[in-house]
């Protein structure tokens, strides 16, 4: 039997790029797919989007909500599957990666997150870069070494019964902390292959408010019971001298 596999896609005022994520996972080539999309009560056009698709999706709303993480909370309330993910509405998959990841996913019963790689794309879909994807464990993300790209991680769905929702009082790295809660309990693993598309652009999250990632991880560190003098916070330091620099590299890569 094919395992359920159920995408939350949170939104809000991206009808620039929503089809595009739409179509990534509406045409992929595994059937077992629920497709769940929560809007924020966009003005743009992207409820036009989604009424055209409606006869596809699993469920879709136009709603105001508290905000990213709580849009994708809400998405993951009404979902069935047996594997979990959420892919942002800017954000694309690559053609075959559900059928690639469930593959492994069934291969590998003692897995319960899965990640891949992830190319950087710009507004136009062309690619600019890649993500620096990596094999990590509990340890090593507890040390800032997270190298997990969410666009291309996929989870057990009873691990998120254990572990879940996600902390909406974090804005930018809920993901952090669901990878550490998920790693804390189960083993993780990085498959080299390329399953999404993480695209940068003027007003996506990661380049306009890079700079409150750290913080966040920081403030998870600290909440968990970390102590000041751990090479997390170190790294948050010497990310904080660096981030100007970080953030010109990325806006330079979208405008090149």
């Amino acid at each position: 039997m094919k395992p359920f596999v159920s995408i939350v896609t949170p939104s809000y005022n991206q009808a620039k790029y929503l089809e595009r994520t739409i179509l990534s996972v509406l045409n992929q080539d595994y059937e077992n797919i629920e497709y769940i999309v929560m809007d924020g009560g966009s003005n743009d056009g992207s409820l036009e989007i989604l009424k055209k698709y409606d006869n596809r999706l699993t469920y879709w709303e136009s709603k105001t909500d508290k905000g990213q993480t709580d849009a994708i909370n809400k998405g993951f309330a009404k979902a069935n599957g047996q594997i979990l993910a959420w892919l942002n509405s800017d954000d694309t998959y690559q053609p075959g990666a559900i059928s690639e990841m469930v593959k492994f996913m069934i291969d590998h019963p003692e897995v319960g997150l899965v990640y891949g790689d992830c190319n950087f794309i710009n507004a136009e879909d062309e690619v600019i870069g890649k993500f620096n994807a990596a094999q990590t464990d509990y340890t090593r993300l507890t040390r800032g070494y997270v190298h997990i790209p969410q666009q291309a991680a996929f989870w057990r769905a009873d691990l998120w019964k254990q572990v879940g929702p996600l902390d909406d009082s974090i804005y930018f790295a809920m993901d952090y902390d669901l990878w550490l809660r998920l790693a804390e309990i189960s083993k993780i693993v990085y498959l080299p292959r390329l399953w999404a598309n993480f695209r940068l652009h003027g007003d996506a999250k990661t380049i306009a408010e890079d700079d409150r990632c750290w913080p966040d991880m920081v403030r998870i560190h600290y909440r968990n019971g970390g102590k000041w003098w751990h090479p997390l916070v170190w790294k948050y330091y010497v990310r904080k001298i660096a981030g100007p620099y970080l953030r010109a590299k990325r806006r330079k890569m979208i405008k090149s």
